[in-house]
């Protein structure tokens, strides 16, 4: 694949918070957030009646579960946390927005596995290496560290809350936990085979790609090869997204 940008952190609550106040300029054109070597995989215009109408309805979407849901109206102690109950279409419009888009699978697992070096979890030394505990990534309903394990939101971390240990090979965090990140992909199963250039399954889109687990999954979820998969118009409070964008 060509070079490509991933952002360190997970979409934050306070970053989304901009996107908000624009609402709904901020609302993508036809085309935008393209990935400049796959065509048709920029925003299309029929999703159009998939994001809210205004701004008050995206407030309200993103109020997905009144316990896990990490969005506030007003600005508080919860700008730093990553940004739960992203539909794909409002993630994709938010990182249209940002100047950026969804990175493809292909993308985000190459961050994940560190390359060729095809690690186990973000942070492994080596292909064999599995280890993972709650220093290295928030999953298990453990990120507060309350035993014995509950869920609670003050699972939820801070993101970036375990690094440098539990980066990635580039810096990113929380590639393993916190919150499930959008691809741009269509899933299919299994992983769509052969071999080709800058691409992206564009043509398996009932439902699409979701890496990385989150704050209240089982330590096996957040491996880098784990795959999921969500209806593009769900809002879980373990779902969120991260950007990429082409240099």
């Amino acid at each position: 694949m060509s070079g490509f940008l991933l952002d360190r952190y997970e979409v934050t609550v306070g970053r989304f918070r901009k996107f908000v106040e624009a609402y709904p300029g901020s609302k993508p054109a036809a085309g935008a957030g393209e990935h400049p070597k796959i065509a048709a995989s920029g925003w299309d215009a029929a999703w159009d009646s998939s994001l809210p109408a205004d701004t008050a309805a995206l407030k309200a979407a993103v109020k997905c579960q009144s316990t896990y849901q990490t969005w506030t109206d007003d600005s508080g102690a919860n700008e730093h946390l990553p940004m739960s109950c992203l539909s794909l279409y409002v993630a994709f419009a938010f990182c249209a927005w940002d100047g950026g888009r969804l990175p493809t699978e292909a993308e985000w697992n190459y961050a994940a596995a560190g390359g060729g070096e095809q690690r186990p979890y973000p942070w492994s030394t080596s292909a064999s290496d599995t280890t993972i505990d709650a220093s290295h990534a928030v999953v298990d309903c453990m990120g507060d560290g309350v035993m014995p394990r509950s869920c609670a939101f003050s699972d939820f971390q801070l993101v970036g809350s375990r690094s440098p240990k539990g980066d990635g090979k580039w810096g990113q965090a929380d590639l393993s936990g916190n919150l499930w990140e959008w691809a741009l992909d269509g899933f299919a199963s299994p992983y769509p085979p052969g071999e080709c250039n800058d691409c992206a399954n564009l043509t398996t889109a009932s439902v699409r790609v979701i890496r990385g687990g989150s704050w209240s999954d089982p330590p096996s979820h957040p491996l880098s090869s784990s795959r999921n998969n969500r209806l593009p118009s769900d809002r879980g409070e373990g779902t969120g997204a991260r950007c990429a964008k082409t240099p």
